[in-house]
């Protein structure tokens, strides 16, 4: 009798296990064994100070051009360099005072065409792929089999924006602009966690001692604080900006844990539950691996994560002057100011927009 019981038991953990979508791993990446023992800083602990940059065309999700392979093929890789160096410097050659806007070439960012706002002259995203230990990536995800985020079916979210308030849209009021244009958060979360590569800036300093490790990150100049020597969160009511990150060391890897995300910071939808836990393990003079791994089971139909590397860099971060920049904010604050003294409207906002089209529906009815 025991017999059987084992043997079923046996059948039915095996078909368990067969039902169950494969996983790559169940916690960040591993860093690649290089034998590298990276020098010690005054805390001694691995020194990860410096400034270094995570530069890539690569992106988190794999190119289904490539199909689903996470690695590429070294000619794949080399064409797709190619490609990128050659918009690049169509970009960075002199244009003709005299040509029409018709006549100039399509060399805008993401293949937009004609009579669009930057080149790639302008933008600084790299030319070259992300590579792990030598390898070309397709994309940063190593936890799902396609190399995509992994997205309950069940519930839609807006995966690259904050959620606003019925009737209002984002150029209703300055609160409800993007928040790397009011200068408050970096551009395509630079700043992380998740750390992803953008259109440009992508350069971070390190600075460490024996209490904190911080992060200057150069997109909207902003800076992470990781709180060494305590396992302890902040209260949930308290929510920074980059959330509350508490590191600590396992060997030569730096694990950070940040949760208490402040809701106007989405990240792929995610909710108040996030979880991200990241790994920075030096693995050369000029290389250090970065391991991340995200967990919100509200949004996520899964755990996920990934890798990539940040390489040393010379030189030091600048600083990011966003607002002496940021004529566009200045221009839709001084016209709102405008309607607000002579009363008279010159701009309609989407709620105006969604009743002037209810109005016109009320007259097809009628």
């Amino acid at each position: 009798m025991l017999a059987k019981t084992l043997k079923a038991l046996a059948f039915s953990t095996a078909f368990v296990a067969l039902a169950l979508p494969p996983l790559a791993h169940a916690q960040p990446p591993a860093p690649p064994a290089t034998g590298y023992k990276a020098p010690l800083a005054a805390d001694g602990h691995p020194d990860l100070q410096g400034v270094w940059t995570n530069v890539a065309v690569t992106r988190l999700e794999r190119n289904p051009r490539y199909g689903q392979n996470l690695v590429l093929t070294d000619a794949e890789a080399k064409k797709i360099e190619a490609r990128t160096q050659a918009q690049i410097d169509l970009g960075n050659k002199p244009t003709d005072p005299n040509a029409k806007v018709t006549d100039l070439p399509a060399d805008c960012s993401g293949g937009r065409g004609t009579d669009c706002n930057y080149n790639a002259a302008w933008t600084d995203p790299g030319s070259l792929v992300m590579r792990v230990n030598g390898q070309p990536r397709n994309g940063f995800i190593t936890s799902t089999a396609d190399g995509k985020v992994p997205m309950r079916k069940d519930i839609k979210v807006n995966l690259y924006g904050r959620a606003l308030p019925a009737g209002q849209s984002p150029s209703d009021n300055p609160e409800t602009r993007a928040l790397g244009e009011r200068c408050l958060l970096s551009f395509g979360n630079s700043s992380g966690p998740v750390m992803l590569p953008g259109l440009y800036n992508n350069t971070y300093q390190v600075v460490q001692t024996k209490d904190e490790v911080a992060i200057d990150v150069e997109m909207v100049h902003d800076v992470r604080h990781v709180r060494l020597n305590t396992t302890q969160h902040l209260p949930a009511s308290i929510r920074p900006w980059l959330g509350d990150s508490v590191g600590h060391w396992e060997g030569p890897t730096l694990v950070v844990e940040t949760t208490n995300f402040n809701p106007q910071q989405v990240f792929r939808g995610a909710s108040e539950h996030l979880k991200v836990t990241e790994r920075f393990t030096r693995t050369g003079k000029d290389k250090m691996h970065y391991a991340f791994w995200v967990e919100d089971p509200t949004v996520f139909a899964q755990p996920w994560g990934g890798e990539y590397e940040f390489s040393r860099i010379t030189g030091q971060v600048y600083e990011y002057a966003c607002h002496e920049g940021n004529y566009g904010l200045v221009g839709i604050l001084q016209g709102a100011r405008e309607e607000d003294r002579t009363g008279h409207k010159t701009a309609p906002t989407n709620v105006d927009q969604k009743a002037k089209a209810a109005d016109a529906e009320d007259g097809e009815g009628s």
